[in-house]
């Protein structure tokens, strides 16, 4: 759709690179080959740092690293935090949930008894994930999370994005499960988080939308291996100089 003529659009410093979850078909095969390049030089599986990097390429923008909040790729005034999960048919995936950092109630609000108050914590939680979102909206004017689902065999993916926001805290109850974790359920009493206290892993269970992009990748006939590598740059032992004290 063409974009509207807007009287202050001359403010506008960036323009989204695609509409929210309408993947160009060229971003599928960039994605897809960069995948098939990770096969083939040894990979057996595919990390969250190798799925930020694949898409980084694919959109054509930056892959952080080492980000500090939700940023992981950006590109211009547009940011993505990119997650991987991984399931045994990804095109039959309904849910996935996503690790999306750590919160320490106690660091940030000084809740050092998670369950003594469980909605006191459980609200101390989602304030520390709204307040990486607002750090990421200062910075960037579309902020969202793109998610891979892949096979375990890494033949089949289904890709999905959403917006990034922040969570309306009153909108949750929380209870502690058996394990002692915090889950936190909306008013139908479906499950969207999970906060393990041992170690602050915050996790949002959502849902795969039905417009998600499902695609198949060849896996190549011969991959690198160690050996090929250290031929093919033509290694010998005086690359290597021991120090010793």
């Amino acid at each position: 759709m063409q974009r509207p003529r807007l009287r202050d659009a001359g403010k506008l410093k960036t323009h989204e690179l695609y509409p929210l979850n309408v993947f160009p078909d060229e971003l599928i095969r960039r994605l897809g080959g960069y995948l098939v390049y990770l096969v083939y030089i040894g990979r057996k599986d595919i990390s969250g740092d190798d799925f930020g990097d694949a898409f980084a390429e694919a959109v054509g923008g930056t892959h952080l690293g080492a980000p500090v909040g939700i940023a992981d790729v950006v590109l211009g005034k547009s940011c993505w935090s990119a997650k991987t999960v991984k399931a045994k048919n990804p095109f039959n995936s309904k849910s996935v949930r996503l690790i999306s950092g750590r919160c320490s109630p106690d660091y940030s609000y000084g809740i050092s008894d998670p369950h003594e108050d469980l909605q006191k914590t459980g609200t101390a939680v989602l304030g520390i994930w709204n307040e990486r979102v607002n750090i990421a909206n200062d910075a960037y004017s579309q902020v969202r999370t793109a998610v891979l689902v892949r096979s375990y065999d890494l033949r089949s993916y289904l890709l999905f994005e959403e917006e990034t926001g922040r969570f309306r805290t009153t909108d949750y109850k929380w209870s502690a499960n058996n394990n002692g974790n915090l889950i936190g359920r909306d008013k139908a009493k479906n499950q969207r988080f999970t906060w393990q206290p041992h170690g602050s892993q915050f996790t949002i269970h959502c849902e795969i939308p039905a417009e998600a992009v499902k695609f198949q990748i060849k896996l190549p006939a011969q991959r690198l291996n160690k050996n090929d590598v250290l031929e093919m740059i033509k290694f010998d032992d005086s690359w290597i100089t021991i120090v010793r004290q």
